[in-house]
């Protein structure tokens, strides 16, 4: 994460910002044509900078859908986080973050996407909204299979002076196929 503007004009932060961890329970075989999957989000406080951090432990739900047709993939990702341990000094966590998401893959493994996050803090009363456009691949590194994901973040809504001016979204996801 690298953050500018943050502390006055001029200045900036980057470094690592805390980590959610989720786990998704999902049925192995379904009648239905949708993919699904629920079960724990766990948000750990692993920031290496005041300025991205929660410094708190928080927990709650999460759940993806998603459904395949003819090259295109379409569903949404979404999870509730409250903070439960952590600094008493700074502000509880309490977030809805929603990821709805389309996608188009040629039999060449190249695609094209787009997904738009929207994260609720029902602590500050205030909403943020990225649309991110996005180029994907997948290719081998060595002898491992390795989706790769790019393209621009652009912030179209957020609270009065957090909006980003610019942002890049990318991705290395390593494929283990069955």
């Amino acid at each position: 994460v690298s953050q500018f503007n943050i502390t006055g004009e001029g200045t900036s932060q980057s470094g690592l910002g805390d980590a959610l961890v989720s786990g998704f329970f999902s049925p192995t075989s379904s009648k239905s044509k949708w993919i699904w999957g629920a079960g724990p989000a766990i948000l750990v406080p692993t920031a290496t900078s005041d300025y991205l951090a929660t410094k708190k432990l928080g927990i709650g739900p999460t759940a993806l859908a998603l459904r395949q047709i003819n090259g295109w993939t379409f569903g949404a990702l979404a999870n509730q986080i409250w903070s439960v341990a952590g600094d008493k000094d700074r502000p509880d966590v309490n977030q809805l973050f929603l990821q709805p998401f389309l996608n188009y893959n040629w039999k060449s493994g190249a695609g094209l996407g787009v997904n738009a996050e929207m994260t609720q803090n029902w602590e500050a009363s205030t909403t943020s909204v990225f649309i991110n456009p996005t180029l994907s691949g997948v290719t081998k590194l060595g002898k491992q299979i390795v989706s790769l994901v790019v393209g621009p973040r652009l912030h179209v809504a957020a609270a009065e002076g957090t909006r980003a001016d610019f942002g890049i979204r990318a991705a290395l996801t390593l494929v283990f196929p069955e």
